[in-house]
């Protein structure tokens, strides 16, 4: 069996603050801790020695290992002679967000877009359900469209995202430019017109 050595304090504070932002981002505080030390570990971990390490109960380790697999965000791994299954995250940090962010689109934004088009089929029944249906066409508008740009983005190359990710603020001075230009901006009005 593999010694467990105690975590450095650097990696201590990662899992730690890992543990505290996954409560915000609607995980429990176990499996975030789980992953950053999955995430920082420069070997596959087996379940046992997450346990130790974090001070978990075992029950717990294989909760949450398999609350991240459901996730896509660590791959299993065998190690020759041993029966026990060990755990890594991916190493690819750009790999990383595609997947959670395509987790979280297949969890919570297609719900939500499915949701709108059946309301927007409906026939409304009053000036109130009108305008309920107006405001519903402009967020299911506003998600459809940045959903067609992050899989415009999620077809790029890491390098070349990344370098679209540098030039936010030069893309924002351009547009800003045409804007002016053609006196469609910075009037809290789309396309020229009252929202």
């Amino acid at each position: 069996m593999t010694q467990i050595k105690p975590l450095p304090s650097l990696n201590r504070q990662f899992v730690a603050h890992f543990g505290e932002m996954g409560s915000r981002w609607g995980i429990n505080r176990t499996v975030g801790q789980i992953y950053a030390l999955l995430y920082l570990s420069p070997r596959p971990v087996n379940a046992d020695e997450i346990a130790e390490t974090l001070e978990f109960s075992r029950s717990n380790v294989s909760m949450g290992l398999k609350e991240l697999q459901a996730w896509r965000l660590v791959q299993l791994r065998h190690q020759p002679g041993d029966r026990r299954e060990y755990f890594e995250a991916p190493q690819d940090v750009w790999q990383i967000f595609r997947t959670l962010a395509e987790e979280r689109r297949r969890r919570e934004i297609e719900p939500t877009l499915s949701m709108l088009r059946m309301a927007l089929l409906e026939e409304p029944t009053s000036e109130d359900e009108r305008h309920a249906q107006q405001r519903m066409q402009e967020m299911h508008d506003l998600i459809d469209r940045l959903m067609t740009w992050f899989d415009d983005v999620q077809r790029l190359a890491p390098e070349t995202a990344m370098q679209l990710m540098g030039m936010g603020t030069a893309v924002t001075r351009v547009l800003e430019f045409k804007d002016r230009l053609t006196g469609k901006g910075g009037t809290g009005k789309q396309g020229g017109k009252d929202q």
